[in-house]
């Protein structure tokens, strides 16, 4: 058989490798966050302009090389003509018509829109080139609207990074080291590791782990099955989903997750628990199935 080697950058982001599960494809992660849920990928952004340091969830400038440590404090508003904020609006009360929404930690009514839905169209067309950015014209903390007057703004060019780094064939599928220091895609996730399963109530980024599990098709034809979560899991306790509540005792806590995960968390295979039987020194993992 042939083999395919994939030489556009599109082929190589949607090759998804052997083992690897379909979460780990951004087109099928939970979010554009969390692609696999191995990384925070907004902290890509932080340095896609050279010589700043941006808050990876917002337009805040939180560092800057020296020759434009003004910047520091500022917020930036507006890149390439393209804006990074607009006005929230919408009813205060039920059926009432939309308006511009503020409060005493917005004040000017305006929300930051996300880097990878603000900056991507651009990254495409302006990448290794300077952009015009503009910034508030003084330090602020809170979110700032876009002034009329264009005096009332402060003004830098900016080499806009590439995301992707670069080969002899042209753009790779991987994050150009520039935009990135080891282990700071990872430092915006839970720590310890444990935290997220019992904190995302909502099961938001957990998605990817079980949630309803021994599932048997019950009398009346609907399914029965248990939260996997709770921690009576014997065949003699009532085979009855628990809604997630993290003040519910019949559900694993916090405390259970960071003392003793080993024995709370049960590995699913073909949606029944299976757990880990430690085996012999010098044992292989198979030995036993044989």
């Amino acid at each position: 058989m042939k083999k395919l080697d994939p030489k556009n950058l599109s082929a190589q982001l949607h090759y998804r490798a052997a083992g690897n599960p379909p979460g780990t494809l951004p087109s099928s992660a939970i979010s554009n966050c969390f692609p696999g849920l191995e990384f925070d990928f907004r902290n890509v952004w932080r340095r896609i302009f050279v010589g700043i340091t941006l808050h990876e969830a917002d337009n805040y400038v939180l560092d800057a090389e020296p020759h434009l440590e003004r910047l520091v404090g500022h917020r930036l508003l507006r890149v390439d003509g393209l804006p990074l904020v607009v006005p929230v609006m919408g009813p205060q009360s039920p059926g009432a018509d939309p308006i511009q929404l503020t409060t005493s930690l917005n004040p000017e009514g305006v929300t930051f829109m996300e880097w990878s839905n603000a900056l991507a169209e651009l990254l495409h067309t302006k990448a290794g080139k300077k952009v015009r950015c503009e910034f508030t014209l003084k330090e602020s903390e809170l979110p700032a609207a876009i002034p009329t007057d264009k005096k009332q703004l402060l003004v830098e060019e900016l080499e806009l990074r590439p995301l992707f780094a670069r080969g002899e064939q042209g753009p790779l599928a991987v994050i150009a080291q520039e935009l990135a220091e080891p282990g700071e895609l990872t430092q915006g996730l839970c720590s310890p590791w444990q935290n997220d399963y019992r904190e995302c109530a909502c099961y938001y980024w957990a998605a990817s782990r079980p949630d309803y599990v021994s599932v048997e098709q019950g009398p009346q034809g609907t399914s029965v099955g248990i939260n996997w979560l709770q921690k009576d899991r014997s065949p003699e306790a009532p085979q009855q989903y628990v809604l997630d509540n993290r003040d519910d005792s019949r559900l694993v806590s916090y405390d259970d997750l960071f003392r003793h995960w080993q024995e709370s968390l049960h590995f699913q295979v073909e949606g029944r628990d299976q757990d880990m039987v430690a085996l012999p020194e010098g044992e292989a993992p198979d030995a036993r199935s044989k």
